[in-house]
């Protein structure tokens, strides 16, 4: 150590924001660099080695086969593939001094699908899978959390490349089947759940989500098995119902009622003599105005209804509106379109039979429902007019929406879509993703092979992602205590970390030959060597940097013992030193 690159910092960074990265940071395994961009240093480097090294064995096991790609690439084949407009802001684009365009690859289908169309022409060539471990980068608008959404990142990503869509399903099987290896492997918990494509295009997608309470993903599960991401959670349209007996619209004065709530406790108040039961937020139908911004710049707003129990997750949206990006409306969207009274917006059609909303409104504002409201359905929302509301709106007969909007947020307690029971939430860290992708990349870049019968067909694909540097932070968030990290022994920096304590020369002479003699066993070491360091400023260094196993060569030495630490265990015994390398070597065999 008194030669290592590195440098520990006893107080935490202020721009951390979770645990595993200001461990990561004050133990002296990354640094960075500008926001979302870090430094990786020597004890980092050795940990990311040996995750590379994990992933890369499981991915040889399952047949896939090595390959590196540039990360600076020309527009020409993401533009034939349509994701040059439609990965938006989170591309980073640039010209080189001819004036062609370039970007920094975020994935690399198109170079990996080009590739394969230039070697293989057969069914004889496939099955192929192909993988890279390669740094990506992507123009986050709020990079957070160290490791777990930065610009610049490590993935390793795999392409299979199949004739038929039997050969694709083995080979997605054959991925999954990794995937779970090397996260057991790596001692990461996970959870596979059903998941949405997003830009990536294809049809079966799951991700492998490590629980964690700081996770950005929310997802579901029910006690009958059913998992999904809430973005890939889709609700069942309601059956219509009957609503011959409901009365016409009636339009009420709601003086101080812009809010659901305070609509509520208004109707509770002035009609409460219906048979139904006391009014609730679910029998009104909130209207909420969404801009979505296109792949070609083009603005548009869309009106979603919803119960007015539910609100729109954002997130939801996105999916349902891919490939737009999807906000709020702004206050000058309410001021060019003055038929949209914020807080009292209705779908239903004035007596002229003019809508106010949907594709044949006088401003043409597609209006779109939640499943949810189904044709016969009766909801109390707004009169199109301040401080009034509609009751008896009837969907089919008073209003007839553009289409359906599954985009409200899901709640613990609603039933799962297979019906296997009620939901419950949880929280989790992308750490893998798997499609089916299908033939959109082969058909818009023309790969083919001949079959069997010698006719062309397009090559079917899947798409393997795993993040490699993501899968650190998330195991310095799970793998720590209250001094410092705790590696799993399969990726930490060192097998084990000898501290010499003291100032007789014989300690530091033994400490040398036992961190030689444990080498000499193919056990790496870290030895604290500092001559001029306190033994509590070492101990606080090795607890920080986490090696899990520590032997320390102190004053029980001359009892011709040392002491040896289980950080993982929090245990800590005295050995004799003529049994250290042995039961150092025994413990990492059994870990």
């Amino acid at each position: 150590m008194s030669k290592l690159f590195l440098r520990t910092l006893r107080e935490d960074p202020s721009d951390a924001e979770v645990a595993g990265h200001r461990l990561l940071v004050r133990a002296g395994y990354i640094r960075r660099e500008a926001p979302g961009i870090f430094a990786w240093l020597p004890l980092g480097l050795r940990v990311l080695r040996r995750v590379e090294a994990v992933v890369r064995e499981e991915m040889d096991a399952a047949g896939a086969q090595e390959v590196h790609f540039p990360a600076l690439l020309p527009r020409e084949p993401y533009e034939a593939t349509g994701r040059w407009d439609e990965y938006g802001d989170d591309l980073f684009k640039l010209q080189d001094r001819h004036a062609a365009d370039y970007l920094l690859a975020p994935t690399h289908e198109e170079v990996f699908t080009l590739l394969v169309k230039g070697m293989c022409s057969s069914y004889k060539d496939l099955p192929l899978n192909l993988y890279q471990i390669q740094t990506k980068y992507r123009d986050e608008a709020r990079p957070r959390a160290g490791l777990l959404r930065g610009r610049e990142f490590v993935m390793k990503d795999a392409y299979s490349f199949d004739v038929d869509d039997a050969g694709l399903d083995a080979s997605y099987q054959i991925m999954r089947d990794a995937y779970e290896r090397i996260f057991t492997r790596l001692g990461v918990p996970y959870v596979p759940v059903k998941a949405d494509a997003g830009p990536m295009g294809g049809s079966k997608s799951e991700e492998f989500l490590s629980p964690s309470p700081i996770g950005e993903d929310t997802f579901v599960r029910s006690p009958g098995g059913y998992v999904a991401n809430v973005e890939a959670v889709r609700i069942h349209p309601a059956d219509p119902v009957d609503a011959s007996a409901v009365p016409p619209v009636e339009v009420i004065d709601t003086p101080d009622a812009a809010t659901i709530e305070s609509l509520v406790e208004l109707l509770n108040t002035s009609y409460a003599d219906r048979h139904e039961g006391p009014w609730t937020a679910a029998d009104t139908l909130k209207n909420v105005v969404l801009a979505l911004t296109h792949p070609d710049g083009r603005r548009e707003l869309v009106v979603v209804g919803i119960p007015g129990d539910r609100e729109v997750d954002l997130k939801r949206a996105e999916v349902a509106f891919a490939p737009a990006e999807v906000a709020p409306a702004e206050e000058e969207d309410f001021v060019r379109h003055p038929g949209l009274v914020r807080g009292y917006i209705g779908p239903q059609a004035d007596e002229s039979g003019m809508y106010a909303l949907g594709e044949r409104s006088v401003d043409g504002i597609r209006y779109l429902v939640d499943p949810r409201v189904s044709a016969g359905t009766a909801w109390v929302t707004g009169a199109n007019a301040e401080r009034r509301h509609a009751l008896h709106v009837v969907a089919g007969r008073d209003f007839i929406a553009d289409g359906i909007a599954d985009v409200a947020n899901i709640r613990d307690g609603d039933p799962a879509p297979d019906g296997s029971g009620p939901l419950g939430s949880a929280r989790g860290i992308e750490i893998g993703h798997v499609f089916q992708l299908g033939r959109k990349y082969a058909e818009a870049l023309g790969l083919k092979v001949l079959d069997r019968d010698g006719k062309q067909v397009t090559v079917t694909m899947g798409s393997y992602g795993i993040g490699v540097t993501r899968l650190i932070a998330v195991l310095a968030e799970s793998c720590h205590d209250d001094r410092g990290l705790v590696w799993p022994d399969v990726v930490a920096p060192f097998g084990v970390h000898v501290v010499a304590t003291g100032k007789d020369d014989e300690i530091y002479r033994v400490a040398a030959d036992l961190a030689d003699e444990l080498e000499g066993a193919g056990v790496e070491v870290l030895y604290d060597d500092r001559s001029r360091v306190s033994a509590g400023v070492k101990f606080k260094d090795a607890e920080l940097i986490g090696v899990p196993h520590v032997l320390v060569v102190g004053r029980g030495l001359a009892a011709g013992e040392v002491e040896l630490w289980n950080r993982r265990e929090g245990t800590r015994e005295q050995i004799a030193l003529a049994d250290a390398v042995a039961e150092v070597r025994r413990r990492l065999a059994r870990d």
